[in-house]
């Protein structure tokens, strides 16, 4: 065969490929325009339509009917690494990757109905994310749930998987907003926040600084996202003070971290260790500190922001003589007899990864047996401590005082209160 003919039957069969996958794809289109015409919409207007990525090259070729869709791949983070390596690689390196085994990794987890974890419309509808090992997809698959296998479109949502919304602070709002982490509350109503609206609002001349959570947690568009206190708020090594050192190692023993009688560090440790949920020494720690005095000394000078974070530092020992007072309040108690150790705690200590579930059963077990002084103690915690030192390092003085300091010392008030009533009632 000639050259020439080589040539015409090679462009013929390159025809022919172009042909079958444009015929695959407009069959997909042709359905899902009738049962799912938003995700078509989405994809129409997205870069993967421009650059010829087509249904089948995510979802595959084997789902052509509607009685055949779980036949239709739903692709996890891996295969979105064949084109975007580099991003890929930064979101597996950064805390964002442990979503789910974090999640997974709290007692009170496993406490709630599964609607609320697997089926994403509590908790693990942001904590889903996180590149999933095998045997964490079949246990998802094994409970009927199908759709909690990707985190790149928790920020670029599917079809449109835009860089720009991912880009946008509202993408962060979804997740980190609420109960135990309102950061977007805190960004959005603090100098930062505002001056992002009065640029995207045309109010600020183009050049004027106005931060976003991007600008500061993930700069120059990395997908590596780390912090220095984390979201417990908790590090070792311990202050060199005795007295926020003694409060420390009470709050990590009502973490479940250290055993309450010997001290010792317990295998709730070595699950937060796996997956970086605390920082374990000064050199981790101060790494993600000098990244975050970095990226604040683009806007101010670095004696100002050395100054602030130190005195967000400061916040955090003071909130946590607070927390362990109201700790070791509750603790007498379970020394006391007064209240009685769930079968679930590790300890006859308050714990509070169990959350609300105080009585350290399952959702509908044991429900006379929640212990109302220790769902205060978890909210002084996960509420009202989170928002005291978050909103501190958030720039946000109504958020640190009024929704957090002022409402862990009301805790600790009613934590007092309860434990003399709880006291009386059982010596009458």
């Amino acid at each position: 065969m000639n050259r020439r003919a080589m040539g015409l039957w090679g462009g013929l069969f390159a025809l022919l490929l172009a042909a079958t996958a444009a015929y695959g794809a407009d069959a997909c289109i042709e359905c899902h325009e009738k049962i799912s015409p938003g995700q078509v919409k989405d994809w129409r207007v997205s870069l993967h339509a421009q650059n010829d990525v087509t249904c089948s090259t995510c979802h595959g070729e084997e789902h052509s009917t509607a009685e055949d869709y779980k036949k239709a791949k739903l692709p996890d983070e891996k295969l979105c690494a064949e084109c975007h390596e580099q991003q890929f690689n930064e979101f597996a390196a950064g805390k964002h990757n442990f979503g789910w085994t974090v999640l997974n990794a709290i007692p009170a987890t496993h406490l709630a109905p599964d609607e609320l974890i697997e089926g994403g419309r509590g908790c693990g509808g942001c904590h889903n994310m996180g590149i999933k090992t095998a045997e964490q997809n079949k246990e998802l698959a094994d409970k009927g749930y199908r759709y909690q296998n990707n985190s790149c479109d928790e920020c670029h949502t599917r079809h449109a998987f835009s860089k720009k919304e991912a880009r946008n602070p509202y993408a962060c709002q979804q997740c980190h907003m609420g109960y135990d982490h309102p950061q977007w509350e805190m960004w959005s109503s603090s100098k930062h926040g505002e001056r992002w609206f009065a640029m995207k609002n045309g109010d600020l001349p183009q050049g004027a600084a106005a931060p976003s959570c991007q600008t500061c947690h993930m700069a120059d568009g990395s997908h590596t996202n780390e912090t220095a206190w984390g979201f417990l708020g908790v590090r070792l090594p311990l202050p060199d003070d005795k007295q926020a050192a003694a409060d420390r190692v009470t709050i990590l023993k009502a973490l479940g971290v250290l055993d309450p009688v010997t001290g010792k560090t317990t295998p709730v440790f070595d699950a937060a260790k796996a997956v970086r949920m605390v920082k374990l020494t000064q050199e981790s720690w101060q790494k993600e500190r000098d990244k975050m005095l970095k990226t604040c000394g683009q806007c101010h000078s670095a004696h100002y922001v050395k100054e602030q974070l130190d005195m967000g530092d400061a916040i955090m020992m003071k909130a946590d003589r607070l927390m362990a007072e109201a700790i070791e309040t509750v603790a007498a108690l379970y020394q006391e007899g007064l209240i009685k150790k769930p079968e679930g705690y590790p300890a006859n200590y308050p714990f509070l990864l169990t959350f609300m579930h105080t009585n350290g059963a399952n959702w509908d077990k044991d429900l006379d047996k929640l212990s109302y002084i220790d769902q205060v103690l978890v909210q002084m915690y996960m509420k009202h401590r989170m928002r005291t030192y978050q909103a501190f390092f958030h720039v946000n003085p109504d958020y640190a005082y009024w929704y957090g300091w002022n409402e862990m010392t009301k805790d600790l008030g009613k934590i007092k209160e309860l434990a003399k009533s709880m006291r009386a009632q059982h010596n009458k």
